[in-house]
């Protein structure tokens, strides 16, 4: 039972078996839902969002580290930690479907590229959980930088 939750958790509802790039699916997954929630609810508050993204982060620490001992070394089909980058990423942004877009593309280029040190994030706590999620937090941090920078030049706010 603990394996299939960490399964369900880590794939984040089975959208890290995607085909292909795995940790894109993961993203566009969690992109989908924010446009579902902001349609259904409206503007989410700050404060939500940061608890969201705890629950998310330490949930995610225990996942991912069940992900690992069951398929090895930050397996490509435990996507909760791009849950939590895009989660980074959107955190108090303002803006419609063309920023989400936005952040959603920002985040993919700083998780694939890990500039600015992220990648050494992934060492954080020995590696194993704490490393896999952190390294997609500092992502999200430079991709909601970022991604506020193009809505308000572009003026999608």
């Amino acid at each position: 039972m603990t394996r299939a939750l960490a399964h369900v958790i880590g794939t984040f509802f089975g959208s890290g078996y995607g085909p292909i790039a795995p940790a894109s699916w993961g993203s566009l997954a969690y992109a989908l839902l924010w446009w579902g929630l902001w349609t259904w609810l409206g503007p989410i508050p700050v404060w939500v969002q940061l608890v969201a993204l705890v629950v998310v982060f330490v949930v995610g620490v225990w996942a991912a580290r069940e992900l690992e001992r069951a398929h090895g070394q930050d397996p490509s089909l435990c996507v909760i930690d791009e849950v939590a980058g895009m989660q980074v990423t959107y955190l108090g942004l303002a803006a419609g479907p063309m920023g989400w877009l936005a952040g959603l593309f920002w985040f993919r280029v700083f998780d694939i590229l890990k500039p600015f040190g992220i990648r050494r994030l992934e060492k954080l706590g020995g590696g194993g959980g704490v490393g896999i999620m952190a390294d997609d937090v500092g992502a999200g941090v430079a991709a909601a930088v970022t991604t506020q920078i193009t809505v308000r030049v572009l003026g999608w706010m």
